[in-house]
């Protein structure tokens, strides 16, 4: 009793990973443009579509991604888009456009550009272990059953 007023108690309830419901579902990267494609799985495994989203706990949910070879980039970004890694010793910069990394590793374009839109800290390193990304049609995780999920615009 506060000024002799009773005071009703609100308190914000904090879910714990074990609590949270984690679904599985499959999207299809098949002519979706990279970061609109993104933007939306990264909000999934963060869970930022849940009502029990929780911002320091992993409540989002698993993301597997397919056919990551066929996704879609506008304008110059095919030649223009650049992936930088360095070796760690001197000289050791390489440089790597979009469109060699397609055909080296398209599976790296997803995951780098969903990678980005998390957090920067020990969360987001556990949140981008709930993505797998495939370059073609198949993947292991049909024991799973995962839910087919629609991120394409309706225009």
């Amino acid at each position: 009793c506060i000024g002799g007023f009773l005071k009703k108690e609100k308190m914000t309830k904090f879910i714990k990973t074990a609590d949270a419901d984690k679904k599985w579902y499959l999207v299809d990267a098949k002519d979706q443009v990279l970061g609109r494609l993104a933007s939306k799985i990264a909000t999934i495994i963060r869970g930022k579509n849940k009502p029990i989203f929780t911002p320091n706990t992993d409540t989002g949910d698993y993301v597997i991604v397919i056919n990551a070879e066929k996704i879609k980039v506008t304008g110059k970004r095919e030649q223009l888009k650049q992936y930088i890694s360095h070796s760690g010793y001197p000289g050791g910069q390489k440089i790597t456009t979009l469109d060699k990394m397609r055909a080296k590793k398209p599976e790296f374009i997803v995951h780098q550009a969903v990678k980005g839109m998390l957090p920067k800290n020990r969360l987001g390193r556990k949140l981008i272990t709930n993505l797998k990304v495939y370059a073609g049609e198949n993947h292991p995780h049909a024991a799973q059953k995962p839910e087919t999920l629609s991120l394409s615009e309706n225009k």
